[in-house]
């Protein structure tokens, strides 16, 4: 039996498995079936946390539903550090991931969590085209899927950012997929769709990498924030409209509104936003047994 505890951040929700004291160890296949809406516990990504490595209070593995790790997930890190808060009884935990180290805090009764840094070079993305020779991904074109073109940001995990019209009508079933999926990105990417509202406030509907269509995503609305600003669109200071309710982003150490290429990792991104305890349970050994086709 794994105990869990089931927690989401405006919808965008996470089994958080506690592997600090008992290594639990757990296949593709395993994450594939506790994440399954039908047949396991179901979760957009699972949350694991074990001894830290160097100096943080946790190391944290984030997995999404699909079985694959990724290196940065905003809301699933507020979550565990909402945990990590009242269980150590302190106003701020570092939390340790394959990306790098978080810092998060109480902001309020929200939690907030510092990114770090974003990144706007091919490599960090990755991007790669051999018909694009671009060193700065601030317009970059699909015309054959789509008639924006997107920003491209890397929070520690890739993300493609598209400026529409209006997000309501993009049909994001049928675009998410062919971005994520392009032979533009070999890790592949996490998709949004950003409206501008006004300088301080985005509305965004996202396609997350590995999992689709989400109410939320925590590095997205980092991005979209990053994006906005790279393109002079929004303030340093920015509210980010999702399917399930709103994230505030504060990009720091930045002059200008418009940042630069030259400005890439130079940067703080600083995200806040609720979180919520749905329940707590028991993951039987007999549904780790199933086989996942």
């Amino acid at each position: 039996m794994i105990e869990f505890s089931k927690m989401h951040g405006l919808g965008n929700d996470f089994i958080l498995i506690d592997s600090r004291q008992t290594l639990i160890n757990l296949t593709s296949e395993h994450i594939q079936m506790i994440s399954d809406r039908h047949l396991g516990v179901g979760c957009d990504q699972v949350m694991i946390m074990y001894p830290a490595k160097k100096s943080g209070d946790v190391y944290l593995r984030m997995l999404n539903s699909d079985g694959t790790e990724t290196g940065a997930c905003g809301n699933g890190t507020r979550c565990v550090a909402s945990v990590l808060l009242s269980e150590l009884n302190t106003d701020i935990v570092h939390i340790e991931t394959v990306s790098g180290m978080l810092r998060a805090f109480r902001n309020g009764d929200m939690i907030a969590v510092d990114m770090g840094p974003a990144y706007f070079m091919p490599k960090d993305i990755p991007f790669y085209s051999s018909e694009l020779h671009l060193n700065d991904l601030l317009f970059v074109p699909f015309p054959e899927i789509i008639a924006e073109t997107a920003t491209l940001i890397s929070m520690g995990n890739p993300h493609a950012v598209f400026f529409v019209p209006d997000c309501e009508v993009v049909d994001i079933e049928r675009i998410g997929p062919l971005i994520e999926h392009h032979s533009y990105f070999p890790d592949g990417t996490n998709v949004e769709f950003v409206q501008q509202l006004s300088d301080r406030k985005l509305r965004m509907r996202v396609w997350e990498r590995g999992v689709g269509i989400t109410k939320a995503c925590g590095s997205g609305a980092c991005a979209a924030a990053v994006a906005g600003a790279r393109r002079g669109l929004v303030d340093k200071n920015v509210e980010i409209l999702l399917d399930g309710g709103s994230l505030w982003v504060e990009i720091l150490n930045h002059s200008e509104d418009e940042m630069k290429k030259e400005d890439s990792g130079k940067n703080s991104i600083i995200m806040t936003g609720p979180v919520s305890h749905s329940f707590s349970g028991k993951i039987s050994g007999s549904l780790l047994e199933v086989s996942v086709t």
